[in-house]
């Protein structure tokens, strides 16, 4: 499961109507915060230190691109055994890096849903932790069509095929879809693939950015 820092919002002009979206989650619906996964191990100073010495995000990308969490954390230990701990501590707590919902966006899925707009997800988490926590603790996830999780497909974002295949899922071809996504390689990659493209910044914002897109939002 991964995230950056908020880029400016990047919009597309539709060359067809858009019919149905296609969520990220991470950061973009549910909140998650992986030094807080990491300090309820370790303590804050450490998963400071964990986050910025090491590079967590491609380790963790490993995850949620297939590889299972014993192969990740064996790798740990073979490579940085200084941060062994910190590595089990973001597995063995992660349900503490998901804070709740992101401010705004879960209102819009509310929205979309009761007027009878289709949505998917397509997140890039591990298969493990994905399926131990998010459809357990966010009720809303059940509004989604499918959520195609890239751990258990073992194709992460921004590789083309998970667009292909999350289109697939959903049943709507990917020219009528809208990918949002808080990140901008992301969503340019959803866009290569045919899909219309926003990149999340704050709820406000994408409530603008799908209305002119066409879909029935106050």
């Amino acid at each position: 499961m991964g995230s950056d820092a908020h880029p400016t919002s990047h919009r597309t002009t539709p060359a067809t109507s858009v019919t149905g979206v296609v969520w990220d989650l991470g950061n973009v619906l549910i909140e998650w915060e992986p030094v807080r996964a990491i300090a309820a191990g370790v303590g804050e100073e450490q998963a400071r230190r964990f986050l910025a010495e090491f590079d967590f995000a491609a380790w963790n990308h490993s995850c949620d691109a297939g590889r299972t969490w014993p192969e990740a954390l064996a790798e740990l230990d073979a490579t940085h055994p200084e941060f062994s701990a910190h590595g089990r501590a973001y597995h063995e707590h992660f349900a503490a890096s998901l804070t709740g919902e992101v401010p705004g966006t879960v209102d819009i899925v509310r929205e979309l849903h009761a007027a009878g707009v289709p949505q998917c997800g397509l997140t890039n988490w591990s298969d493990e932790l994905y399926h131990a926590n998010a459809p357990q603790r966010f009720a809303f996830l059940a509004l989604l069509e499918v959520v195609v999780v890239s751990g258990t497909e073992g194709i992460a974002k921004p590789d083309p095929r998970i667009y292909a295949l999350a289109a697939r899922r959903c049943g709507i071809p990917s020219a009528e879809l809208v990918f949002v996504d808080d990140k901008a390689e992301n969503v340019a990659a959803a866009q290569a693939c045919g899909m219309h493209g926003l990149v999340f910044h704050d709820a406000a914002t994408l409530r603008a950015d799908l209305a002119r897109l066409g879909l029935p939002l106050h």
